[in-house]
């Protein structure tokens, strides 16, 4: 049974989440706080963390940083500000993924399962594109001699891309291939990651390899 640590600091959303997800068959278990869910985090690591970012003493992004420092969980963050600073800040402490407040309980699903399903082994593939590898089993990347560092989400958009090398991909097909549900009025969350990635991939002045194609989408190409 899969382990689900989800911190909250409201009491009702807390017990509605441990409900709705004790029912979906997973283990739950709960924190109020920054502090207890770290505690719980170092006492055994979930498999996957649901985090608010809105809680006194120590913040949700705060959390996922320490929580990231220590290994590689999953993060799903919660969050009452939907604008693009507050999710590339939590994108940018450590999270993999956001749901904005108030939230239908079927979305926060889907997305609780496409990260779950990235925790599955898979038989090792090590895709190459110019100066870039990733390992699909050891979840590795390198460009050139850097090794790079990513979250999950940003590990899976790269792999699309390094899957369909010189391709043009759509808005659509990313979303669907990606995240695997709809995105409807989440319209920026393809250029957070993308923005990202470059950022990472870039490091060190290298040449881009993410390139965007106006009113279309994007293609890995020199």
């Amino acid at each position: 049974m899969q382990r689900i640590l989800v911190v909250d600091d409201d009491p009702e959303i807390l017990s509605l989440l441990k409900r709705g997800l004790s029912y979906e068959g997973y283990a739950v278990e709960t924190a109020s706080n920054g502090a207890e869910a770290l505690a719980k985090a170092r006492e055994k690591e979930p498999d996957l963390v649901v985090l608010d970012v809105m809680m006194p003493e120590m913040d949700g992004v705060e959390v996922a940083r320490r929580l990231r420092q220590a290994g590689d969980v999953p993060i799903l963050m919660l969050t009452a500000k939907g604008t693009v600073a507050d999710r590339v800040a939590g994108l940018d402490g450590g999270a993999d993924d956001y749901v904005v407040k108030p939230f239908a309980f079927d979305e926060l699903l889907a997305r609780v399962r496409a990260l779950l399903r990235r925790r599955q082994p898979r038989e090792r593939e090590v895709l190459r594109f110019v100066d870039l590898t990733l390992d699909t089993a050891s979840r590795e990347v390198r460009r050139g001699n850097d090794a790079i560092q990513l979250t999950a989400q940003e590990f899976d958009l790269l792999e699309l891309f390094l899957r369909h090398p010189r391709q043009v991909l759509k808005r659509d097909f990313i979303y669907d291939r990606v995240w695997g549900y709809d995105f409807e009025g989440e319209s920026n969350v393809i250029e957070v990651y993308v923005r990202y990635l470059r950022a990472k991939l870039e490091a060190g002045s290298k040449p881009r390899l993410i390139q965007t194609v106006r009113g279309v989408g994007y293609v890995l190409r020199e």
